[in-house]
């Protein structure tokens, strides 16, 4: 789907698309969303200053998403080899910020080291290399720096899902803000709404010590996606 395809499908978002022009096109492939329901007292501590936990039903939630990111490029330029594909990970919770529903990352892996450093330093997201493996039907990453590690196996149930109001509330998500030294950075993204289908965990083994209180039993809910195709904007600094 090209661009202005894309831009055309709105109806789904919790806000309008921004009217400034996008920069970056991303796909997020393939992606494994495991969804655990906690207390916002237990987010809080994590946050910045200006970011509010997010709720629905007086609860709120701590997600890991493991995906493929994929053809990330800038805008009218071609992608950059031996950066633009690769595995990731990342540990997400829900917050409000500047007045949008959006998504704070606690924990950001990539399975390869130089995009790592290249977005990390781009964009200002707290990447960090970690050894990642994936099949058809599994997925494995290890750091031994933080003690993190994460497997799972997986099969495919072949049911479509039919999304109430908390499936939509964890995945369509259009803004994301990150804390950096004495600013918030945003980034507003937009993108079709994620297509969900079912699939059984047969196997979860996960161990992030500074998150095991949050993510230590298993998941509440599971989602998975065949993926989308994104549209990123240009960061904006919204100061403390």
């Amino acid at each position: 789907m090209k661009a202005n395809e894309i831009l055309k499908h709105t109806i789904h978002r919790p806000f309008e698309v921004h009217s400034r022009s996008w920069k970056f096109y991303q796909e997020w492939n393939k992606a494994i969303f495991l969804h655990w329901e906690v207390t916002p007292e237990q987010i809080t501590p994590f946050l910045p200053k200006g970011i509010s936990v997010d709720t629905i039903h007086g609860k709120t939630w701590v997600s890991l998403v493991a995906f493929n990111m994929n053809n990330i490029g800038v805008r009218s330029l071609p992608k950059v080899p031996h950066i633009s594909d690769f595995h990731e990970i990342n540990i997400r919770v829900y917050i409000t910020c500047n007045g949008k529903p959006s998504v704070y990352f606690l924990s950001m892996e990539g399975g390869k080291r130089s995009s790592c450093k290249v977005l990390k330093a781009m964009c200002k997201f707290p990447y960090y290399y970690s050894k990642m493996n994936r099949t058809d039907f599994s997925f494995t990453s290890e750091n031994k720096n933080y003690n993190n590690s994460f497997y799972t196996e997986y099969r495919f149930d072949n049911k479509h899902i039919t999304k109430d109001e908390t499936d939509i509330w964890l995945t369509e998500r259009y803004a994301v803000f990150q804390d950096y030294k004495n600013h918030i950075i945003e980034y507003d993204v937009h993108h079709v709404e994620w297509p969900m289908e079912s699939i059984s965990i047969k196997k979860l083994e996960l161990d992030y010590p500074k998150f095991n209180h949050l993510i230590n039993n298993k998941p509440d809910r599971i989602h998975y996606s065949k993926g989308v195709q994104v549209l990123t904007w240009d960061k904006r600094k919204l100061m403390l």
